[in-house]
């Protein structure tokens, strides 16, 4: 009888850890397209990434670097200082968009131009995406209070 419960026993134990690693396994297959990483300019151009990977870049709009093309076509520079990267948006620019103002972008570097799908600009004046504030003070470009005593954002 002892035998028979020791067998059932190590059977649940081992259905269990298969389970949860079949799980573990398909939440990270689901989540592969859902997580994009954080860079400054200077870590994109230190480090490209592949075109094929997508990712957020972050930084201040360089003033008079704004083109608009055909339609609702975009071009313009983004900074955190000693790096410049270029980005191509396509689309329609959020209302608070303007040079010199913080600005984060998700997309893809292709041939050394950011195709971005995405951009997300300040909601308001005092307002700075913690990402890019944390990279504009690695550079040494950031004015502001330290970013890590400002409070969590509202979502």
């Amino acid at each position: 009888m002892k035998s028979l419960k020791k067998t059932r026993r190590i059977q649940i134990i081992a259905v269990a850890a298969v389970a949860l690693t079949l799980s573990t396994l398909l939440i990270g297959y689901a989540m592969r397209d859902g997580i994009n990483f954080f860079r400054s300019p200077s870590q994109v151009v230190a480090e490209p990434p592949a075109p094929t990977e997508v990712f957020r870049i972050g930084g201040l709009v360089v003033p008079g670097s704004i083109v608009r093309g055909q339609s609702d076509t975009v071009r313009f520079h983004v900074t955190d200082g000693p790096a410049m990267v270029e980005v191509h948006y396509r689309g329609i620019l959020p209302d608070l968009f303007s040079e010199n103002e913080g600005m984060v972008g998700t997309g893809r570097l292709i041939d050394g131009v950011f195709q971005a799908s995405e951009i997300l600009a300040k909601h308001d004046e005092t307002y700075m995406p913690r990402e890019v504030m944390e990279a504009l003070r690695e550079q040494g470009e950031w004015r502001g209070p330290d970013p890590q005593s400002l409070p969590e954002p509202q979502t």
